[in-house]
């Protein structure tokens, strides 16, 4: 499974990992949100908390205290992007398509922010029964978006200015924004590279 996932993540070309970017650190987004984040699903690809370690980017897991390794490899992590960080590509590259996690726009810091999504790391039933909620995979947080109250929405945007979600295809990207009490989409979609 692992030379599958690597084999499909190589076949992301330079050209698109510079759409990525430049869709992440477009003037407009700049303007709202002068920093760009993701949450890191580790529990996707072996190779994401080695290429977490190894970087120079600020990053935190959202789970609390000293984590057993086994644990760390597949926890969910918060990690502040850089423009120009070689780590920052490289996560493009690996991860685009691969549902390695979900991009945010925010003017807050770090640790506000991690804050902010232990929050709802887990969610009860109608029976009261606790489940881990991935809503840091872009498949999970692009459909459960669509179907929240307002009440939810400001729950989850909190501090967010903007997520940026994986599309369906390699080549959209999904913008959701939360404004004037109402779920905003917008679809990027790039010529196939």
């Amino acid at each position: 499974m692992h030379e599958s996932r690597e084999s499909v993540a190589s076949l992301v070309p330079e050209a698109m990992v510079d759409r990525l970017a430049a869709s992440l650190w477009s003037r407009d987004a700049i303007h709202r949100a002068p920093s760009v984040f993701m949450l890191l699903d580790a529990a996707r690809d072996e190779r994401v908390l080695p290429l977490l370690r190894r970087s120079r980017l600020d990053y935190r897991c959202l789970f609390l205290g000293e984590l057993a390794p086994e644990l760390a490899r597949v926890a969910p992590y918060l990690v502040h992007l850089g423009r120009r960080s070689l780590a920052t590509r490289e996560i493009l590259r690996l991860g685009w398509g691969q549902s390695w996690g979900v991009f945010l726009h925010s003017d807050r810091i770090l640790q506000d922010l991690r804050r902010h999504f232990r929050r709802f790391l887990q969610v009860k039933d109608e029976s009261g029964k606790r489940f881990f909620f991935r809503y840091y995979d872009p498949r999970v947080l692009r459909a459960y978006l669509p179907t929240c109250e307002k009440n939810e929405l400001d729950y989850v945007f909190g501090p967010v200015q903007m997520y940026l979600v994986e599309g369906e295809s390699i080549n959209t990207i999904l913008e959701f924004r939360f404004q004037d009490e109402a779920l905003l989409r917008r679809r990027i979609q790039w010529e196939t590279v």
